[in-house]
C-alpha cells in the first residue's frame, strides 16, 4: 500500500501513544480517578492523548480528543476537517488488563470519517483505511515499526471463512435491549454466535469480515466510533442511527452518538 501523509501520521501518533499506553499496563499498580460520569481515566489516557495530540497538531489541524479541550460548537462548527481522537478506547478493558483496548484516530472532513487507525497496543495489531477509500490490517505493527510496517499490509476485508452469523456485543455495557434483539435475529439465524469483545475492536471485526453485527444502546461518544466508521465505510459496511437508519454524523452539537447498529452489507 502507498499511505498517505495523513495515515502516516496517524499511524506514527497510535503507535506512540501505544507504548506509553503499554508502559503503565505493564506496572503493577495503575492509579485510577473518575471523570464527572463516573467513568474511569488513567495517566495512560491522558498521556496518550497528549502524545496524539501533539503529533498530529503538525497538520495544521484542529485535534478533538476525548482527553483534551472541547471547544464550543460555534467554534468547531467552523472546523472543514477535524482529528477526532480516542487515546485509549476501553478503559474498563485496560484496567482488566485482557488486552482488548485501543487507540482510535479519525480524520472527519465536514460531518464523515475519510480516514481511520484502530491500534490494539498489546496484540500490535493496527486496523487502517484511508483517503482512497481503501482498508487493511497490520499485524504485529511493534515489530515491524524498525521498517515499513506498510509493506506488511493486508487488505480487508478478508477471505470470508465458513463460520456462523456472529454478533459481536460489549464485555462491559450489554443491557436487556441488545438481548431482545440478539433474540430476534435467531430466528433467521439458527447457528448465531455471539461474541464478547471490548471497545472499538467489535467495529474491526465487522470490517474485517470476522463479524457481522454490533448491536449498541444507551450513550457513546463520537470519538469511541469515528474511527471504526470509516473502517466500515471502506469495507463495504455501514453504521447507522438505530431508529432513522442514517449514517452517524461527527462534529455534530452534541458529541453522544444515538444508538447505532454496525453491520455488513452482504
Amino acid at each position: 500500500m502507498s499511505p498517505s501523509p495523513e495515515l502516516q501520521l496517524a499511524v506514527e501518533a497510535a503507535l506512540a501513544a501505544g507504548d506509553a499506553i503499554l508502559d503503565v499496563y505493564n506496572r503493577n499498580t495503575i492509579h485510577v480517578e473518575r471523570k464527572q460520569d463516573a467513568s474511569p481515566v488513567t495517566e495512560a489516557d491522558t498521556t496518550a492523548s497528549e502524545i496524539i495530540t501533539r503529533i498530529l497538531e503538525t497538520t495544521g489541524i484542529h485535534v478533538l480528543s476525548e482527553e483534551g479541550t472541547h471547544n464550543p460548537y460555534h467554534e468547531r462548527r467552523t472546523w472543514h476537517r477535524v482529528w477526532l481522537v480516542d487515546p485509549l478506547d476501553g478503559t474498563r478493558e485496560f484496567l482488566k488488563r485482557n488486552g482488548e483496548f485501543t487507540v482510535n484516530i479519525a480524520l472527519i472532513h465536514g460531518t464523515a470519517p475519510v480516514l481511520g487507525v484502530l491500534y490494539a497496543p498489546v496484540t500490535g495489531t493496527l486496523y487502517l483505511s484511508d483517503l482512497d477509500n481503501t482498508a487493511w490490517t497490520i499485524p504485529n505493527a511493534r515489530q515491524n515499526a524498525a521498517t515499513s510496517i506498510f509493506d506488511s499490509a493486508i487488505p480487508l476485508p478478508l477471505p470470508r471463512t465458513d463460520r456462523p452469523f456472529s454478533i459481536v456485543t460489549s464485555r462491559s455495557h450489554l443491557d436487556k435491549r441488545t438481548g431482545l434483539v440478539i433474540e430476534s435475529i435467531k430466528k433467521e439465524h439458527s447457528d448465531l454466535q455471539i461474541l464478547q469483545v471490548g471497545s472499538a475492536l467489535k467495529l474491526a471485526m465487522i470490517a474485517s469480515g470476522e463479524a457481522d453485527m454490533y448491536i449498541r444502546f444507551g450513550t457513546t461518544m463520537e470519538w469511541d466510533t469515528a474511527a471504526g466508521h470509516a473502517l466500515l465505510n471502506a469495507t463495504n459496511s455501514q453504521i447507522v442511527d438505530m431508529d432513522t437508519q442514517a449514517d452517524l454524523h461527527y462534529n455534530k452539537e452534541d458529541l453522544r452518538n444515538p444508538s447505532f447498529i454496525a453491520r455488513t452489507r452482504t
